[in-house]
């Protein structure tokens, strides 16, 4: 009965708001509230467009979406938002969920899947059940009916057979499906990783990708439309508005839009229980085109909601609110643009539809160009996936290819993003990227800090006195930042430290009392910084007056403690350092050891020590750090033994070991021999230690962290055979620094033995640049323009490289390739590629003389 009540009193420390929404009905919300309630709880239900309840009544919100007034307040005030499928998952363990794992924030992309995993190896499965716990996932050991997904590689597994003979409405994927999605960041459609006939694996490379249709940008694909939404323009169709209920609705005069227009808006607004206001201080909401002017700062810094002309038919067209910070081109946007997108010319490619409009007027506020078509001009090309001319032109031509996270997170950050981020360059098989377009949120962090800093205006109407108080703080905390405390310097209690950390609460008007859910709020900001006065004197003012007197104090204070000083001091020296701490030299209780004998300070020492021990007994199962990063290549005791491979990692990482796939973060290269890998050719331009593989093998047999110098690298037979000495070419790795092919032109034929890939990773780790040739003649690189202009003549300026092979589909594009240069007033060389592996392995130049192939060679070639 004990137990049964407390199953009973489960919520008891619990109180909720049920948010109504057209996902969860008042309905259901009641019945919701009824189950809440018989388990202890207590619970509130909020229906739009009603003033939000105070946030600091609640433990938990519960809501099917973030589309309502007071998210960002709760996750400022770390009150916890759920799906209304958390009250039974708790009901059904018997205890509080992990709420995480039921959010509908749509940045945990995952919070709709429960996972189990079948036969796959095991650092594939520690891997995707971490990304997706990370994501807002579950993950359950058995397959049960909350089970969404089973990651396994075939439909002949237990668990898949299992779930074949039960039907259940289990999916069965692939894991590259997890792979694809954390890669992205984004969850894609998994249909084409469904077992047990995957497209992935059946479609062939250059097959149709489907175009989806995105239901996240309708209505958000232009910042200034023209005409208001048809749903509330037709006469016999006008709907009963709810969502500007209460609610005081400024027009800012940057929109642009004539007096007719104005006024059809208006009174929308004002039939749906809104009124409009000239003031922005009396203003709910704001309706501007621009992130400047007096208004939109005013408004912003009072946390008052600002959006567009797009925003607002979004709310007239769904009568439903929505944060004007979820969808990109739903905020005012700025005259200027992104630093350094100015002159960038962005063409587009398999998006189609809503998403096609959303990035053309997306990159336009960008403050880049956008072009209809792909020409040589192009600096960047955004594509949904790699299937198209346009990609093939745009990588023959040396532009970026990128998908669009690139575009929308460069404009959410405020900040041009690298295009050397794998999350813009990564293409998934068979998905096309449309059906996640819209996805990115504003942070309004970075708005705050670019747009609308919070400093004065805000702070003086609500309480000048203080922001004279909060300046006089400034000025002390900066003068005495300068002056160095030493390590065991006293503090007083009001005196603890502060981490110091940006405010991100903005401040609102005292006397403004708001009908929407931050009106009640005022309690949830972020805290002042604590200030620096002694305990009872709260409303002293600093003094910036007596800095004499401060220095002849601060000096005193360091002689007196300049004993403790010296004692930290010689403790450093110790081995281990300081790491428990000690007495003061001062200290009546701290006594010496005298001829071997413990005095009682000791004894008292001696709990702490076995406590010490344990504590460390307890970190070192934590895995140890990391002693080198180790690239791997040719070790055939891996190959096809993905099980042994993950076992030999997991144990190579508990000595510090780390295998790493990236040449660039290798400190250490094993291998076998002297290969021409691009794993070993790339390593060497980043001139790693070289050890056998045997160092490996040893180190796994004898279970512990060898000296890798003792297993070095030595392969005479090679060393002869392709004419260099690897000691010699670590050293010119050294001296070269990733530069040695800077300034080469080298292009290389599409069906080259090895792939084009490979060799094209080879240049770029040597510094070169390597393009795909198929055969265009109008091809012009930006490095080459930027090569003309800066009038070098040394030789890598004036010869332009072809790598290819003497087989026919090669030949015949020797022609094409020699026109192209020739035009360029270059010299053209078509090499064989042992020319550049030649110079990559030695890390020395040579003359392209001895490769250089023509037609007489492939002609001997084919007889």
């Amino acid at each position: 009965m004990a137990e049964q009540g407390r199953e009973l009193q489960l919520f008891s420390q619990c109180k909720v708001c049920i948010i109504c929404s057209k996902d969860l009905s008042a309905d259901t919300a009641h019945q919701l509230a009824s189950t809440f309630e018989e388990h202890g709880g207590e619970t509130v239900i909020y229906e739009p467009p009603a003033t939000f309840p105070p946030l600091s009544d609640f433990t938990h919100l519960i809501s099917c979406t973030i589309d309502f007034p007071a998210f960002d307040a709760a996750g400022d005030a770390l009150i916890p938002v759920v799906k209304p499928h958390w009250v039974h998952a708790c009901l059904a363990k018997r205890k509080l969920a992990n709420p995480r794992q039921y959010s509908p924030d749509p940045r945990l992309f995952l919070n709709d899947v429960v996972i189990t995993c079948g036969d796959i190896p095991g650092g594939d499965k520690e891997a995707i059940i971490g990304g997706v716990l990370a994501k807002g996932g579950i993950y359950s050991p058995k397959v049960s009916q909350q089970v969404t997904h089973l990651v396994d590689l075939t439909a002949e597994s237990d668990k898949a057979r299992l779930i074949a003979a039960k039907k259940l409405n289990i999916k069965i994927v692939l894991p590259h499906w997890f792979d694809d999605c954390l890669k992205l960041g984004r969850r894609i459609d998994e249909r084409p990783y469904t077992l047990p006939d995957p497209e992935i694996l059946r479609a062939a490379p250059d097959a149709p990708i489907r175009s989806s249709e995105n239901r996240d940008i309708i209505g958000a694909s232009t910042t200034n439309p023209a005409n208001l939404p048809s749903s509330v323009n037709s006469p016999d169709a006008q709907p009963a508005l709810t969502v500007f209920q209460d609610k005081n609705v400024m027009l800012s005069t940057d929109l642009g839009i004539g007096p007719r227009l104005l006024g059809s808006i208006e009174d929308i607004i004002k039939s749906g229980g809104g009124s409009i206001t000239t003031d922005v201080s009396k203003a709910d909401i704001l309706i501007c085109r621009y992130r400047e002017g007096f208004a939109y700062r005013m408004a912003s810094r009072l946390n008052k909601d600002v959006g567009n002309l797009s925003w607002l038919y979004h709310l007239m067209t769904y009568n439903t609110w929505t944060s004007p910070l979820r969808r990109l081109l739903h905020y005012p946007v700025s005259r200027s643009g992104i630093p350094g997108f100015k002159g960038f010319k962005i063409s587009l490619s398999n998006y189609v539809g809503e998403a096609r409009a959303y990035l053309e007027n997306l990159i336009t506020a960008t403050g880049a160009e956008c072009t209809k078509t792909l020409k040589q001009e192009n600096t960047h090309l955004v594509t949904a996936h790699g299937n198209s001319e346009k990609c093939a032109a745009a990588k023959e031509w040396g532009l970026q290819v990128v998908n669009h996270l690139w575009l929308e997170e460069s404009y959410a950050k405020w900040k041009l993003q690298p295009v050397s981020d794998p999350r813009y360059t990564h293409f998934p098989k068979r998905t096309n990227l449309g059906e996640v377009v819209g996805q990115t949120r504003l942070d309004r962090t970075v708005l705050e800090s670019i747009f609308f800093q919070s400093e004065s205006i805000a702070r003086e109407q609500e309480s000048p006195r203080r922001a004279m108080q909060t300046k006089e703080q400034n000025t002390v905390a900066a003068k005495s930042s300068d002056n160095m405390q030493p390590p065991s310097a006293k503090v007083t209690e009001s005196e603890s430290e502060v981490p110091q950390q940006p405010q991100i609460a903005t401040p609102r008007a005292a006397g403004k009392s708001r009908k929407t859910a931050t009106s009640d709020n005022h309690k949830l900001q972020t805290p002042a910084r604590a200030r620096l006065t002694s305990e009872g004197k709260e409303n002293d003012t600093p003094s910036t007056t007596s800095s004499r007197k401060s220095k002849e104090a601060a000096t005193a204070r360091l002689h007196e403690i300049a004993p403790d000083i010296a004692l930290y001091e010689k403790e450093k020296k110790r081995v281990g350092g300081v790491i428990y701490g000690g007495r003061r030299k001062n200290d009546e209780d701290r006594v010496t050891l005298n001829n071997g004998k413990k005095r009682r300070s000791m004894e008292a020492e001696d709990k702490s020590d076995e406590e010490d021990s344990t504590e460390a007994k307890r970190q070192k199962k934590g895995k140890p750090s990391v002693a080198m990063h180790l690239l791997i290549t040719g070790y055939q005791k891996w190959v096809g033994n993905p099980k042994k491979e993950d076992s030999d990692k997991r144990q190579l990482r508990e000595f510090g070991i780390l295998v790493v796939q990236d040449a660039r973060r290798c400190s250490h290269l094993a291998a076998p021999s002297i290969l021409r890998t691009p794993k070993f050719v790339n390593a060497l331009a980043y001139g790693p230690a070289i050890v056998s593989i045997d160092f490996i093998t040893q180190c796994l047999e004898q279970d512990e962290l060898l000296e890798p110098a003792d297993f070095p690298l030595k392969d005479d037979a090679s060393e002869k055979k392709y004419g260099f000495s690897l000691e010699e070419a670590k050293m010119n790795a050294k001296k070269n620094k990733n530069k040695l092919l800077q300034g080469y032109q080298i292009h290389c034929v599409e069906t080259i033995r090895g792939g084009f890939d490979a060799f094209k990773s080879i240049v770029d780790a040597n510094g070169g640049e390597c393009s795909l040739f198929r055969g265009r003649v109008s091809y012009r690189s930006q490095r080459e323009e930027s090569d003309e202009s800066s009038g070098d003549d040394d030789r890598s300026r004036k010869e332009v490289y072809l790598l290819s092979s003497t087989s026919a589909d090669h030949t015949k594009l020797w022609p094409r390739f020699r026109q192209m240069v020739l035009n360029r007033g270059k010299t053209p060389r078509i090499v064989r590629v042992d020319w550049l592996l030649d110079i990559a392995m030695s890390q020395t130049l040579r003359a392209a003389d001895a490769y250089e192939l023509d037609e007489e060679m492939a002609d001997k070639m084919e007889q």
